[in-house]
């Protein structure tokens, strides 16, 4: 697969819209209009513009019509889509109510990228706006990232927590990634989306071969995989018909338009069954709000952001400021969860109907490559034309074999436009990476007495990193210690290693410091990242909010270098 693929996919539930043919539109702005909801009619997209930038509306309804910016199309393929939905009412139903918890939260990131309301949408396409919805191509919640493309754009994926199942997180990232889709291919959104589902570089060989014929290069035009052809109508289809829910008949559920959900700063490890009842939120909805979390808690290292209820949120944090700290989280169970966690589960059995129009993945083979990594990766890089995978090694500093390995490559050869991962060149470094710290980490070996060794606490430790660290069991740990595993450690504190290999490396925290880049012309992140030795994902995280509309020179980044940055 491809390691920028899109990440539109979802596991196909029953019956699929056939469209076999590829039929141009009519695109007359002066064509009559027929308003009969019958399948050939052309039906406006009905959009609502704002009176001022700060008029309100009373539901999303309201204000996602107003958003609306795509230009009025009429396409047998489209008509095809939706007639297919008006068929499925009880479909139509089932995920507006799936949205009510999403769609404000959509609507802001789509106001804040500027890109069309269309696009809040599309989670009906991808999941059914089934937040755990899994496919057989490995994508995995409601915008359906798959592995490479949401680490690509900062969705971390371990045994604790998957960020493409994280609403709050993903939704920013597939907005981003939408809108550097549509940059890429000169504001044309359909293209955007197009790639989005089959992947840009199969777009633009699609461009190219319809330019080397002399034809029309528009989404229409275009020879995609049928998946594809049938993926972009459906989000115009469900687009009109929530726009003209009179004339078809629909009853459009109220939401109102206001917050659902706010995101709380937890700090630290939280059990989830004791953070739904701190919220007052029965736990099946709780969960529902963050299903990133493969475990009974939140991820040791982060992300420490929950959504809890509006409604709940001043409770939670009222409640959560007066449970004790070793109170938080159940440690026998933390650490009986340290084996692997078990895979997200598929669409379930009764969660069909509503998922009914979602489409199976094309696989177009030639151009994905699963990313099972056995390596860091300290950065990816775009293969220019006539590069060799020699130069590329050469130029980032690791060997062909690494390169290999690192993106599942059958042999040496290379195209150009692919992406590909780079290996990270210390293993050290790797590691706190993976442990999710913004520092660079050096190797510092620890001298073992015959009664055993001594270990200063760092902020941040538990009971469970320690052990990984020596290799010993958190349980031991505890009785060397004469404590227990609920006892907080905090920073300074001595504790008694007795188990562990003499001269162990350790990891420590080498000096850190706060770095502030002005992005220069021609600047990218890949590049930024490479010239601090960091990855592209940290420096993203890092500059969420400066990077929400795209890297411009003369913008400040903050960088966190460990004051080695890269040569």
């Amino acid at each position: 697969m491809l390691s920028f693929l899109a990440a539109g996919c979802t596991e196909n539930a029953t019956d699929q819209i056939s469209a076999t043919d590829q039929v141009s539109g009519n695109t007359d702005p002066n064509a009559p209009e027929n308003v009969s909801g019958q399948a050939g009619s052309r039906l406006k997209f009905n959009k609502h513009k704002p009176q001022s930038e700060t008029a309100q509306y009373d539901s999303v309804w309201d204000r996602l019509l107003a958003l609306y910016s795509l230009p009025e199309m009429d396409n047998e393929r489209i008509d095809r889509a939706v007639d297919w939905y008006l068929q499925h009412p009880a479909s139509l139903a089932i995920i507006q109510q799936r949205a009510e918890p999403y769609l404000h939260h959509i609507l802001d990131e789509v106001e804040a990228k500027h890109i069309p309301g269309e696009l809040a949408l599309l989670p009906v396409v991808e999941s059914a706006f089934v937040v755990n919805a899994y496919s057989t191509a490995d994508a995995s919640g409601l915008w359906q990232f798959i592995p490479s493309t949401g680490q690509e754009y900062g969705l971390e994926q371990n045994d604790w927590y998957d960020g493409r199942r994280d609403v709050y997180a993903s939704t920013k990232a597939a907005t981003t990634y939408l809108k550097e889709l549509s940059e890429l291919f000169d504001g044309d959104w359909l293209l955007a989306l197009a790639s989005y589902n089959c992947g840009k570089n199969r777009v633009r060989k699609s461009i190219d071969k319809n330019e080397g014929r002399s034809l029309p290069t528009d989404y229409w035009s275009l020879s995609l995989p049928q998946e594809t052809q049938d993926y972009v109508p459906r989000l115009l289809a469900i687009a009109k018909i929530f726009a003209n829910a009179e004339r078809y008949n629909l009853h459009l559920h109220h939401i109102p338009n206001k917050p659902y959900f706010e995101a709380v700063d937890i700090k630290a490890p939280l059990d989830l069954r004791k953070a739904a009842q701190l919220a007052n939120t029965p736990f099946d909805q709780f969960l529902k709000l963050n299903p990133g979390f493969n475990r009974s808690c939140t991820a040791p290292q982060g992300p420490h952001r929950l959504l809890v209820p509006v409604a709940q949120a001043q409770n939670f944090k009222r409640n959560l400021a007066q449970l004790p700290f070793n109170e938080r989280v159940d440690y026998s169970q933390f650490y009986e969860e340290a084996a692997p966690a078990p895979a997200p589960a598929r669409i379930r059995s009764e969660e069909r109907l509503a998922a009914a129009p979602i489409m199976k993945r094309s696989e177009p083979k030639e151009e994905r490559h699963e990313e099972i990594q056995t390596s860091t990766i300290s950065g990816r890089y775009t293969v220019k034309p006539g590069e060799t995978l020699s130069a590329i090694a050469e130029r980032s500093h690791t060997s062909i074999a690494a390169l290999r390995q690192a993106n599942h490559l059958p042999d040496g050869n290379v195209r150009w436009g692919m992406r590909l991962q780079i290996p990270s060149a210390s293993d050290d470094l790797n590691d706190a990476r993976a442990e999710r710290q913004p520092i660079a980490v050096k190797a510092a070996k620890i001298q073992t007495g015959g009664s055993g060794q001594m270990y200063a606490v760092k902020k941040g430790d538990t009971f469970w990193n320690i052990s990984q660290r020596f290799a010993v069991d958190p349980k031991d740990l505890a009785e060397w210690n004469k404590i227990t595993l609920k006892t907080a450690l905090l920073p300074g504190r001595k504790l008694v290693i007795k188990g562990g290999t003499a001269n162990q490396q350790v990891a420590s925290a080498a000096p850190i410091r706060l770095v502030h880049y002005k992005v220069g012309n021609g600047d990218t992140l890949t590049q930024i990242a490479k010239r601090f030795n960091i990855s592209v994902s940290e420096l993203r995280k890092t500059n969420a909010d400066a990077l929400s509309r795209g890297l411009r020179p003369g913008q400040q980044l903050k960088v966190i270098v460990d004051g080695q940055p890269s040569t």
